[in-house]
């Protein structure tokens, strides 16, 4: 069978009535000049070796991974997987090869992965955003997004997510071999190698990444993709992506100089560093599902996770967390705990008393109100009417996964007072987070008011 077309290498691309279109046609490694003399050859004078840009811009912004993590909200201990898709119909965007996997997989990240393990965010290429417009794309994204999915800007703020992220979920797409050349694990989500050059490095890349398997857990996925080792058998993305790392600016500035015929500045070549994104926090305001156990004095486990289709396994009590904004305003009946985050001062919403206070006095069957003021604390108010202040690290975890800490333990009979004297350690994952545990004194202005009496805390249900 003949080899397609190649996509920027073949005659159709490069020749206009038998003569090369460009003056120069610049090329990143000396494979893609044997593959251009294979497919080309009319148009081999032409080539210039220049190495890679756009990968010399992202290796330069490595030291600061940690600055775009935390600029998406990645606390120390989580897990960021990032989504991406090209734009050609083959692409996890498109119709995944007839397979359909990115509607069932959009869900299944946000819903599978514990919110407070993992964070999650999808790239999507430029054209996908041009073709379907971006009031479709969020639309399509939405009850992702309410998740916890991050959609990050598909022009300025893709390289930094790609150097922030653990692991890549993608497609053929040059970011999944980005990603691949930065040493970061990628988990093909759908393939299809028709459209690529047999003998190409992404098409070697393709065939020997590890495969997204539809019908198994993404969690049990995502960690063996983590945990697998690299291959150290051939050349890959991080040898063949550029050879010329850190130069392609002197390479390509010394060549445009030369085309138009005057001399090159003294100064030198330099490329713009990428700048830090703006800050992104997670903010689910799906229902959150929340399973807990006590494990020991003052010590509980808390796995949440976003509007899961099913109910998340593992042992423990579960309950009902539901934010403030959540979409389904009949959740907020239903909920063991309702949250919010905001400012201390913000007007709208009264005192983290007057809110926690009127939380509870509107919605009868919720044990527990929760004010987010930061990183670091929350204010609650139990149904008894105690008001406590949980404070913790401010690079720990998120302080409404304190607040269900403290409902499991509630509920399951023990007593405020032993938190009170110690505090509580929470796990999320294998991280511990000790938080303390301090009775808040609000002005009498902010209690419910008497006509509308806070009941005792219920007892714990009967398992």
């Amino acid at each position: 069978m003949p080899q397609p077309p190649v996509f920027g290498l073949s005659r159709e691309w490069l020749l206009v009535d038998g003569s090369p279109v460009a003056d120069a046609l610049v090329l990143s490694h000396p494979e893609q000049v044997e593959r251009l003399r294979a497919a080309c050859p009319e148009a081999v004078p032409t080539a210039v070796l220049a190495g890679d840009p756009c990968f010399d811009r992202m290796l330069a912004a490595v030291p600061y991974r940690e600055r775009f993590r935390r600029a998406l909200g990645v606390r120390p201990g989580q897990r960021l997987v990032l989504l991406n898709s090209t734009w050609n119909p083959d692409s996890l965007f498109g119709d995944g090869g007839g397979d359909d996997v990115l509607p069932s997989l959009l869900p299944r990240l946000t819903s599978e992965l514990p919110v407070d393990e993992y964070r999650s965010a999808a790239v999507l290429h430029p054209n996908i955003w041009h073709g379907h417009g971006p009031g479709q794309i969020r639309v399509w994204l939405d009850r992702a997004r309410r998740g916890g999915l991050a959609l990050i800007d598909p022009l300025e703020g893709w390289r930094q997510a790609l150097i922030a992220a653990d692991a890549v979920i993608g497609d053929a797409g040059s970011v999944s071999y980005y990603a691949a050349a930065l040493g970061t694990p990628v988990l093909m989500g759908t393939v299809s190698e028709e459209s690529l050059d047999a003998r190409s490095p992404v098409a070697a890349f393709v065939r020997h990444a590890p495969r997204l398997v539809p019908n198994v857990p993404l969690r049990e996925q995502v960690d063996a993709l983590l945990n697998r080792p690299a291959p150290q058998t051939r050349p890959g993305p991080a040898e063949l992506v550029s050879s010329a790392k850190g130069e392609a600016a002197t390479l390509l500035r010394r060549h445009f100089y030369r085309l138009i015929g005057i001399p090159e500045p003294d100064e030198p070549a330099l490329l713009d560093p990428l700048p830090l994104p703006p800050y992104e926090p997670p903010k689910p305001t799906a229902p959150l599902r929340v399973v807990t156990r006590l494990l020991g004095t003052g010590e509980i486990e808390v796995s949440r996770y976003a509007d899961p289709r099913a109910e998340p396994a593992g042992d423990g009590d579960a309950h009902a967390a539901v934010h403030e904004d959540t979409l389904d305003p009949g959740q907020l009946a239903l909920a063991d705990v309702i949250f919010r985050d905001g400012p201390v001062d913000d007007p709208r919403y009264g005192t983290p008393a007057q809110w926690t206070a009127e939380v509870l006095g509107r919605h009868p069957h919720c044990a527990l109100a929760a004010y987010v003021t930061g990183a670091g604390g929350c204010t609650v108010r139990i149904r008894n009417g105690t008001l406590l202040r949980l404070t913790a690290d401010p690079s720990a975890a998120d302080p409404a996964a304190y607040a269900s800490a403290l409902h499991a333990w509630l509920a399951s009979g023990k007593a405020l007072d032993e938190l009170l004297a110690g505090g509580m350690t929470v796990r999320t994952g294998d991280r511990a987070h000790h938080v303390a545990v301090n009775l808040a004194m609000p002005p009498p202005s902010a209690m419910p008011p008497a006509s509308t009496p806070l009941p005792a805390m219920p007892p714990p249900p009967v398992r």
